[in-house]
């Protein structure tokens, strides 16, 4: 049987790291649009393309750590089986 804490605790977390993440690109966005407002759709475009390379960069460090881990992991000898 399943342990059901890992997985509601887990699924908070990414919830309430989406919902964080969320709100924090919408506020940059917002204050992106108060500023000037000539050349609205280079702004837009611009930030549209920086929010997309951040987002990039966070998966492949993401990718990175989890392979780094699991390289460690079993270079240490630990048993990585599923069951």
């Amino acid at each position: 049987m399943i342990d059901w804490v890992p997985v509601v605790l887990v699924t908070f977390k990414f919830l309430v790291l989406g919902t964080g993440m969320f709100f924090a690109i919408k506020w940059h966005y917002d204050q992106g649009r108060k500023g000037k407002e000539e050349g609205k759709e280079q702004q837009k475009r611009a930030l549209l393309r920086s929010g997309g390379k951040v987002a990039a960069i966070f998966v492949v460090l993401l990718l990175g750590l989890g392979l780094a881990t699991f390289a460690l992991l079993r270079t240490l000898g630990n048993d990585l089986s599923m069951p």
